[in-house]
């Protein structure tokens, strides 16, 4: 999740309902389920989804700083080729865009984004993976959750 959502062309997934997002959260569903015996809970499954969605925002900025400053060069030359093509653009509107907004502030952006808006899509992605991926008890089984230990 992190590591999609944070390159440039891929990352372009995310503006389909935070595909890579909710993708993240599923995906952790699934190998909790795998790991497990038992059926996983609806609240399991948003559980990891949600751990899923706070660790996918660290690996977000940490792939997005290297990439930003790879980047910015080639941004800068594509938004000084469209100035030179519109030439008549208001000198506010060049002065905002070309002072633009700092990267360090961009990317912190994202971070936060990720981090809120991200955990709670990769929190439903958790809670749609359980009810995907849930081990179905054979016919006849009955499920005992088990007891509490004595006092």
């Amino acid at each position: 999740m992190g590591v999609l959502s944070g390159l440039p062309l891929v990352s372009a997934g995310n503006i389909c309902c935070c595909l890579w997002v909710i993708a993240g959260g599923l995906i952790a569903a699934y190998v909790l389920q795998q790991n497990e015996s038992t059926p996983i809970s609806a609240g399991d499954g948003a559980t990891v989804g949600l751990l899923a969605g706070l660790v996918g925002a660290f690996v977000y900025l940490v792939v997005s700083i290297p990439i930003s400053f790879l980047i910015a060069p080639m941004e800068r030359m594509v938004v000084q080729r469209l100035f030179e093509r519109l030439g008549d653009m208001p000198p506010e509107f060049r002065e905002f865009t070309t002072r633009g907004i700092n990267q360090g502030v961009r990317l912190i952006a994202g971070f936060m984004f990720y981090l809120f808006v991200g955990a709670a899509f990769s929190t439903v992605g958790g809670v749609i993976g359980q009810a995907i991926f849930q081990k179905k008890l054979p016919p006849g089984t009955i499920d005992v959750p088990p007891s509490p230990p004595p006092a």
